[in-house]
């Protein structure tokens, strides 16, 4: 099987634990996934399953989307409530202090990585160290926060809308606002809504997912690889044309310079091409060998 299975996390799941899980399930070694999900979140996690891996690497750098509960007045070690409790302060913040630090946060902005992530420093993951106690100094990187508003107030926390560049830490930009507000803050839940061209619409429970592989039927809720790359235009080869492709080589179009989904004429998605000067080049191919 080679598809792109949009799974709506568990809580206390890695995104780790569902890939294992799948690749149990489908007897498939090669399956991976676009972004990783911390254990407590929940929601869209792109699963790419046999030679659809291999494209992977482009979702990854897709845009994200979340729902995200804010709790002010706690700051933990985690920068979540999974953590150990570090201090609390009073939480007297209005609507209209809380949209101003919001306005703070939006646009390209430096982030510290936190103690407990995968960062590697000096070839060890943070977190590691972390688990024996130790902090060390991480370098800040440039994350932008394209859109961040206010949904509203749940249970004393507030929601917050997130859409995001990769590598953003939605627990650290809560601590981070919770510390412009001058009482500290940190994450009480998360669910991602969105991953690229992927919404939360799209996404199914794991136990369906896994019955549906048990029953043969998971065929009807897999996407194919070129999903991922539906804003691109379509090219169809010629015979001539698709042979080269299936070598590696590259060939004459007629198409302007940019970037298509290429498919043989039986209409087999044959790869992700580019192309430039009236050739077309590989960027990566999906058809089997």
């Amino acid at each position: 099987m080679n598809c792109i299975l949009i799974i709506d996390k568990p809580p206390d799941w890695t995104s780790q634990d569902v890939c294992s899980k799948l690749r149990g399930a489908l007897r498939e070694k090669r399956v991976g996934h676009s972004g990783t999900l911390d254990p407590m979140a929940t929601g869209v996690l792109p699963v790419f399953v046999g030679r659809a891996t291999r494209a992977v690497e482009f979702a990854a750098n897709d845009r994200k989307r979340y729902t995200a509960a804010l709790r002010l007045g706690t700051v933990t070690d985690t920068q979540d409530t999974s953590g150990n409790i570090l201090e609390t302060h009073p939480a007297d913040v209005s609507e209209s202090d809380l949209l101003a630090a919001l306005r703070e946060f939006t646009g390209p902005i430096k982030q510290i990585p936190p103690m407990y992530s995968a960062v590697k420093i000096g070839g060890k993951k943070l977190y590691e160290l972390a688990r024996r106690g130790e902090s060390v100094e991480r370098p800040a990187r440039e994350i932008t926060v394209y859109s961040l508003s206010l949904l509203g107030v749940s249970g004393g926390d507030w929601l917050l809308d997130v859409e995001c560049s990769k590598g953003t830490y939605i627990r650290t930009l809560c601590h981070d606002i919770g510390a412009r507000l001058g009482c500290g803050g940190c994450m009480a839940s998360l669910r991602r809504t969105q991953a690229g061209a992927f919404g939360i619409g799209d996404a199914r429970a794991l136990p369906e997912v896994l019955e549906r592989a048990e029953s043969g039927t998971l065929a009807e809720i897999s996407l194919p690889v070129d999903t991922l790359f539906a804003s691109r235009p379509a090219v169809t080869l010629t015979p001539a044309q698709e042979k080269r492709c299936r070598c590696g080589n590259e060939f004459a179009v007629g198409t302007p310079d940019g970037e298509y989904r290429v498919y043989a004429q039986s209409g087999e998605f044959l790869m992700l091409g580019r192309a430039e000067n009236q050739k077309m080049r590989t960027v990566k191919s999906f058809f089997a060998v």
